[in-house]
Order: C-alpha cells, then sequence, then structure tokens
C-alpha cells in the first residue's frame, strides 16, 4: 500500500508540472487573444480537445470522468486568459445552474437572473460572456420562453448542453416526519408515481423553480424539497432519495449564448428561425429544399410572430454548419419561399450529457 501511494504521489507531481505548463501556455494565447479582440470561449476548440482526449484515453478511467477533469481544466483556463460572466436562469441550484456548471467548470464567474429574456438581454449588451438557456426537455417538449426570445434578440448560438435531470429528494429532518414537499409542478408530474408510493400522506406544494423548493424546505421543519443535488449544497440540504423520477431517461437541453460564432468541427448543427409566405404549401416549399440537397433536419417548433393573428415563426436545427456549402445553398433557396429567414447559430453537436 505504502509503495503504491508513493507511487501516486510521483504521478500527482507530474500531472502539476505539466499542468503550470499547459497554462503558461494558455497564458500566452490569452495575450494572443486579446491583441486581437478573440473570443475567450471557442466552442469548437473546446469540442477538438474533448475529442482529442477521448481518442487519447484507453482507460480504466471513464471517458465521461476524464473529460469532466478536462473541463475544469479548461474552466482554469478561461480564468487565466480573461474572466469569463456566464448567465443562467436562477436562482442558485437550478438545472440550469447545473448545466452551466458542469459545462463551464468553477473557474468561472456565474450571474443567476430571474427569467430568460433576462439572459438574452444581458448577453446582447455584452454584461455577459455567455448566457445558458434551457431549449427543451425529453419528457417535456420544447421551452417557449427560449424559443419567443429568438424573435426579439439577436444573440447566436455557440455551443449546447446536455444535462441528465434527476430528481432528489431533499431534507434536512427524519424522512418519516416529512409533512409538506416543494418543487415546481412538472417536477411532481415526473415523480408521480414515486411520490403516491413513499409519501401519499404528504402536501405537496408548488413553487416557481426546485432552487426556490429547496430554500424553502431549509427553512421549515418536517418539509422537504424534490431537487438537485446542486441545490441540496447550495441549501445545506441533505440528499434523503435519489434519482426519484418515474422516467430515469429525462434530458434536458440547453443552449449556449454567445455574440461570438463557433467554427466548423465536422459535427455541427445550425439553427434557423423563419416565417412563410402567405400562400399555400409555403411550410412544405421550405422544408423540401433541404430534403433536395439531402439535409437532414433534427428538430422543427413553432411559436406565434404575435403581429397578427395565424402568423407563426418557425424553428428548426439542419445538421451541418452555415458555412457548409450545402448549407449555404439550402439557406439561400429556402428563402425564396420565406418572409424573413434568420440564422440563429451553428454549434458543434454534443452526444454526450454532461
Amino acid at each position: 500500500m505504502n509503495r503504491l501511494r508513493r507511487q501516486i504521489d510521483r504521478c500527482d507531481t507530474e500531472i502539476v508540472r505539466l499542468l503550470n505548463e499547459r497554462a503558461s501556455v494558455v497564458v500566452q494565447i490569452g495575450d494572443i487573444k486579446r491583441d486581437r479582440s478573440s473570443p475567450i470561449y471557442s466552442p469548437d476548440r473546446e469540442h477538438a480537445v474533448l475529442q482529442h482526449i477521448a481518442h487519447l484515453n484507453h482507460g480504466p478511467l471513464p471517458r465521461k470522468a476524464l473529460q469532466a477533469i478536462y473541463r475544469e481544466v479548461m474552466s482554469g483556463s478561461y480564468a487565466l486568459e480573461k474572466p469569463l460572466r456566464i448567465a443562467y436562469l436562477g436562482p442558485e441550484g437550478t438545472f440550469s445552474h447545473q448545466a452551466a456548471m458542469r459545462k463551464f467548470g468553477a473557474s468561472v464567474e456565474y450571474l443567476p437572473l430571474p427569467d430568460i429574456p433576462a439572459i438574452f438581454e444581458e448577453v446582447a449588451r455584452k454584461h455577459c460572456s455567455l448566457g445558458v438557456v434551457p431549449i427543451e426537455n425529453t419528457l417535456g417538449g420544447g421551452v417557449v420562453d427560449t424559443l419567443d426570445c429568438f424573435a426579439h434578440f439577436h444573440v447566436p448560438i455557440c455551443a449546447e448542453i446536455l444535462l441528465e435531470v434527476h430528481h432528489n429528494l431533499l431534507t434536512k429532518g427524519p424522512t418519516k416526519k416529512i409533512k409538506r414537499i416543494y418543487s415546481r409542478p412538472e417536477v411532481f408530474a415526473q415523480c408521480r408515481e414515486w411520490l403516491s408510493s413513499q409519501f401519499r400522506d404528504a402536501e405537496l406544494i408548488p413553487m416557481a423553480s426546485s432552487a426556490r423548493a429547496a430554500e424553502q424546505a431549509a427553512r421549515l421543519v418536517n418539509a422537504a424539497a424534490l431537487g438537485s443535488e446542486l441545490a441540496a449544497k447550495v441549501h445545506g440540504l441533505r440528499v434523503a432519495f435519489a434519482h426519484v423520477e418515474d422516467n430515469p431517461h429525462n434530458i434536458t437541453r440547453f443552449l449556449v449564448l454567445s455574440d461570438a460564432p463557433a467554427k466548423p468541427t465536422g459535427n455541427d448543427r445550425t439553427a434557423l428561425m423563419f416565417t412563410t409566405r402567405h400562400k399555400a404549401g409555403a411550410l412544405v416549399d421550405v422544408l423540401n429544399v433541404f430534403s433536395r440537397n439531402k439535409i437532414n433536419l433534427s428538430s422543427i417548433d413553432s411559436r406565434p410572430t404575435r403581429r397578427r393573428n395565424w402568423a407563426y415563426y418557425f424553428f428548426i436545427e439542419a445538421e451541418g454548419h452555415v458555412d457548409d456549402p450545402r448549407l449555404v445553398k439550402a439557406v439561400e433557396q429556402a428563402g425564396q419561399h420565406c418572409g424573413e429567414l434568420h440564422v440563429l447559430g451553428s454549434f458543434p453537436r454534443d452526444t454526450t450529457p454532461v
């Protein structure tokens, strides 16, 4: 045991030396970026680093664990180049907060904001470097507040985040004395079967967010909340029961907003927003353009324009980068059938939850 621990100490010594050698190079890159007024966060470079690390890894450390380590390494690098401020849907302890922290690590500044429009506003005004907003959930579908904001703010998308959403029963007292449970109505719905079998007699009290629910449970006796592990840490609660959701395959996708576009990686998505001309079959005409150019559309959604009745913005995500020749051609052709067409941004495709 002692011999193996000494071996670990030697490894740690070399790891720390190499990390600081890497940090010295990062400082030089930061100087160049400032001279060129280049963005500190480069989604395409992040994607390349994580793919490179995955290719180098031959175990036994799992790929996800190694990539989590490198996200923290990159977080420290951002702090050396230029401090980043990242806006998210608050308060502290929300799943938006958790997604942002897992993506960008502990070495950047986080700013909780009261609603999604405020995130768009702060990024548009350059008060924040980046913004993290929820866009869809595998169980609940699209997030309408985020879709509506794209119609009113010209803030590009530069990255996406996939987060496995697990609900936990959080409390500070004994579980057998719990009389009230706080959370969002949607969370209660996603944990209905478990709650009916374990806490049938408890009063379920809706809150604006699971983080607010945790804050309330921390103030009261005989109370609990359904929320994230991060909310438990923030509000001094313990996880009495973990992963109590009825469906374990619950993933929320978030978008990262930035005024700096992402460069192509070879595995990208492009989000577009458009209105159609007022004629029969106009939407089909637009979609057929992408079909003819052999471009796969991964999602489509719609929201009222609020300008006139029965007029809609359509949101689609296409495989490829906006600089790809096929997509350039498709966007140009689709525009002929549209009243408006806006490219909301291209970003590296993410397939692994953080």
